[in-house]
């Protein structure tokens, strides 16, 4: 079966009108998404320890993290979520499986690209300098060797 001419000449004028509208709607929608999905995540930091089990339930695991300095030892609480470390009562950064719309295994170029042209690309990792609510906060993205990202930490520097 053979299609008339007009109906493809008018098949082409739709997609040509209409496709700028429907992938302007695709951007709006993935933007809300991002833009709705860090508010979350930032929201996590800060957190008493009793304000983190109300909202996420006891943790699958708790465990110690050494840091370079004995008063930088934590407790970690892990979740399905992430990793939440604690200082004293608090939660001063979380490790995530994905955040901002990055998630494990992504290339640099992708991460940079999300983050914007404010972060800061430090050879083994992307920094970004965010905005908090009582307290400065900073994403922070690690590559491994090849150039993917290996980790995702959301924290406050001035702990």
């Amino acid at each position: 079966m053979k299609i008339p001419v007009y109906i493809l000449f008018l098949i082409a004028l739709v997609f040509h009108f209409f496709t700028p509208y429907l992938l302007n709607a695709q951007e709006k929608s993935v933007s809300a998404a991002v833009t709705e999905e860090p508010r979350r995540e930032l929201s996590y930091i800060g957190l008493k320890l009793a304000e983190l089990i109300e909202r996420l339930g006891p943790p699958r695991a708790v465990s110690a993290a050494r840091g370079n300095e004995l008063w930088q030892d934590d407790v970690v609480f892990q979740y399905n979520e992430g990793d939440f470390f604690i200082y004293k009562d608090r939660v001063w950064q979380v490790k995530f499986l994905s955040a901002y719309g990055i998630s494990l295994g992504d290339p640099r170029q992708a991460a940079l690209l999300v983050l914007g042209e404010a972060a800061e690309d430090r050879g083994d990792h992307l920094v970004l300098p965010l905005q908090g609510k009582d307290w400065p906060l900073v994403i922070r993205v690690n590559l491994n060797g090849a150039g993917r990202v290996a980790a995702i930490f959301i924290y406050r520097p001035d702990f």
